[in-house]
């Protein structure tokens, strides 16, 4: 109990208020016992006569010494209420600030208890410390907010591994399937091991690229990037460099509209693999022979990096979870695509300061849009229209 807090506050207020009252009382006490006479009280006698006849002596009292009498006997009573009410004191104190101060400890032992209870795997529970807007109030909403985010945080963790999980079964599932099939099958056809490698090697390249993009939204996650300054344009000639050839394998057309004076501070390699994927998705989903348009310039104080298809475009209804993870449309569902590739192109802008849109309609393509901030900043939000018509 020595070393609970509200042991310590008790004895400090009673430690400070015993030492005050000494003070005073001290004080008190010489104050008066120097403004008031005090000397050792004497006694002297006189000779008493009845006529000539000598009847001895008898004890004569002065008005000085009853004075002197009481001033002695008034600093002498002074000094012993003195000590038995700094005594009372003491005790008083003691049980006054044992109680004052488990009062004012008690929103303490609210959010203690409360967050003895929280588990990391119930996180629900928020202390709502109701009361004064103090000190331990600020406390318990700060505890309050930060549950929040954790559990928030716990949320998508946990939805992230369910979706990945998921994800990885169905390749696990059919590479074992024709492993044990097919391949460790000694009496196994050829072609029948042809067909059984090409359909590995697919389920394999789907789980490579889902582990990559997982691996990039955990890497955008931590604190490992060092933002530093880069030419927007830059980032999107290059990624369009990385992506010609497998268009021009699909006899797809890539055309750049790149403004010029597009600065800003971040993280190229995040930024130029958001582009990437925006591409990827486009050369992917376009039909061979059609065209693509990668654009970066500046609206209303933002810079934009666009990039437009030729592909089967988006439901109305589709638009708004197009970002989501793990979700694929029609398209994606065909060629088994990951549903992580916008993910995140959504949380590498939105880490910039950022935001994402698109625009389609179905069966007219589809304009994928980033928003970012300039070097300097700018205030109020991103435009919504498209920049790139």
């Amino acid at each position: 109990m020595i070393h609970t807090i509200r042991f310590r506050i008790t004895v400090l207020y009673s430690g400070l208020l015993f030492v005050l009252a000494t003070v005073v009382l001290g004080g008190i006490y010489y104050a008066v016992s120097k403004t008031t006479e005090q000397r050792p009280i004497t006694t002297e006698y006189a000779k008493t006569y009845s006529g000539n006849t000598y009847l001895g002596k008898r004890e004569v009292v002065f008005v000085e010494e009853v004075e002197n009498a009481v001033n002695v006997r008034t600093m002498t009573t002074l000094r012993d209420f003195s000590l038995l009410t700094l005594a009372g004191l003491y005790v008083s104190s003691l049980g006054i600030g044992w109680v004052l101060s488990g009062r004012v400890l008690r929103p303490v032992r609210s959010i203690t208890r409360t967050t003895e209870e929280i588990q990391a795997t119930d996180l629900k529970r928020r202390i709502k410390l109701h009361g004064p807007r103090d000190e331990l109030k600020d406390l318990a909403d700060t505890i309050d907010t930060m549950l929040d985010r954790l559990e928030e945080a716990f949320s998508a963790q946990r939805q992230l591994i369910d979706d990945a999980s998921h994800e990885l079964r169905s390749p696990l599932t059919i590479i074992r399937a024709n492993v044990d099939a097919v391949l460790a099958a000694p009496d196994a056809s050829e072609e029948e091991r042809v067909r059984a490698v090409a359909i590995v090697d697919r389920a394999t390249t789907r789980m490579t690229r889902l582990v990559e993009d997982l691996l990039a939204t955990a890497r955008r996650q931590g604190t490992a990037f060092a933002d530093a300054d880069l030419d927007l344009a830059r980032v999107v000639g290059e990624a369009c460099e990385e992506y010609a050839t497998p268009a021009a394998e699909r006899d797809i057309t890539i055309t750049r509209e790149l403004g010029t004076g597009l600065e800003t501070t971040g993280d190229s390699d995040a930024l130029r693999r958001a582009v990437s994927n925006l591409l990827s998705n486009a050369v992917r989903l376009s039909p061979p022979g059609g065209r693509i348009r990668a654009g970066a310039g500046r609206r209303d104080g933002w810079l934009w990096v666009a990039v437009r298809d030729d592909g089967p475009g988006l439901r109305e209804s589709d638009q708004a979870r197009v970002f989501d993870r793990f979700w694929r449309g029609e398209a994606s569902r065909r060629d088994r695509h990951t549903g992580l590739g916008l993910a995140i192109v959504r949380q590498i802008v939105e880490s910039h300061g950022g935001r994402v849109a698109v625009f389609s309609r179905l069966g007219e393509g589809a304009t994928f849009v980033l928003w970012l901030q300039p070097r300097d900043g700018v205030p109020g939000t991103p435009p919504d229209d498209n920049p790139l018509r």
